[in-house]
């Protein structure tokens, strides 16, 4: 996928596609002394990466005014729904490595971030409306990290892949939660799971 191509495929103007730009050449520039994704990703950086990312930006509930992404890595998906317009974006990332490519990104491209470099058991005072993550954690474990920090009536939104239906289940062992799916717009065995109503069980 070119930049040309995701443009017509998310409809986002010049000026958002420029600065998605600059995050595509910092990250291919920094990932020669960091491992920030997989190397094999990068020549469909557009498809894997970008996309994957933009694809929840229309799932978002209307005028959401934050979201905290968890173990963001090289800020996929919470730096790219910042560029595309979220007003609020803390991205967790203990990696201080990663934490400094993020904060460059943000420099740069005029994102609206807080990039906080801290384990995200620790970040005790830290909510929003919305919680987004990829490719951190099984379905358990990553309800375990998100729900302290989502506020009351808040939702999850996570990309998750073809293990979904067995996550579900060891989730519903400790968790009670309503979710619905959307079918991933870059992986044919992906989707975007949305959980909401979150309580122990």
């Amino acid at each position: 996928m070119t930049p040309e191509q995701f443009q017509a495929e998310t409809g986002v103007s010049r000026e958002t596609l420029d600065r998605l730009r600059t995050y595509a050449e910092l990250l291919e520039k920094w990932q020669a002394r960091i491992n920030l994704v997989g190397p094999a990703t990068l020549p469909d950086l557009w498809r894997r990466h970008m996309l994957d990312s933009a694809q929840l930006f229309p799932l978002l509930p209307p005028a959401t005014p934050r979201l905290i992404d968890i173990g963001s890595g090289a800020g996929f998906p919470g730096l790219v729904l910042a560029i595309l317009g979220v007003p609020e974006v803390h991205l967790v990332e203990s990696d201080l490595r990663k934490g400094a490519f993020l904060r460059e990104v943000a420099r740069q491209t005029g994102a609206r971030v807080t990039v906080h470099s801290a384990r995200i058991e620790t970040l005790t005072d830290l909510k929003a409306p919305v919680v987004t993550a990829r490719a951190l954690a099984a379905l358990p474990k990553l309800l375990d990290l998100a729900i302290p920090l989502l506020e009351s009536n808040g939702q999850c939104l996570f990309l998750k892949g073809q293990n979904i239906e067995e996550e579900l289940t060891s989730a519903r062992k400790i968790w009670i939660f309503d979710e619905d799916r959307s079918p991933s717009r870059t992986d044919a065995s992906g989707i975007v799971l949305r959980v909401r109503e979150v309580r122990p069980k």
